[in-house]
């Protein structure tokens, strides 16, 4: 379950960005090929941030679809299990999009809070 470690790593971020203040809502893109259960990412972080200045923190989860470009310039966004491009037929692709996962916003309280690290 690689969700723990990703939830970890998002609450050490949002917990050194927050530098002491309560946190309320860590807002997060994940591309589709990380293969991320949005549910378990969720519990993770509910169940690691007891205790610290993100408990009871929203998780926002975005899903970030997969795009791909081609060698002969196009792109286009994968909706279904093919890598081929819908332009030339080619397979000289690379993603460009998807396998991302990114903090985008923290959001904390102004005053800091007395919880203990």
């Amino acid at each position: 379950m690689h969700e723990l470690a990703l939830a970890r790593s998002i609450l050490e971020t949002a917990l050194e960005r927050a530098e002491g203040r309560r946190v309320r809502s860590v807002e997060v893109s994940v591309g589709a090929l990380r293969q991320v259960v949005p549910g378990s990412l969720a519990f993770g972080f509910e169940v690691l941030s007891r205790g610290t200045a993100c408990e009871g923190a929203a998780l926002e989860q975005h899903l970030r679809p997969v795009r791909l470009r081609c060698a002969c310039g196009a792109e286009w966004e994968l909706e279904e299990l093919s890598f081929l491009c819908p332009g030339c037929g080619g397979s000289e692709t690379q993603v460009i999009a998807g396998e991302e996962l990114l903090i985008d916003s923290i959001e904390v309280e102004e005053e800091p809070c007395t919880v203990r690290r």
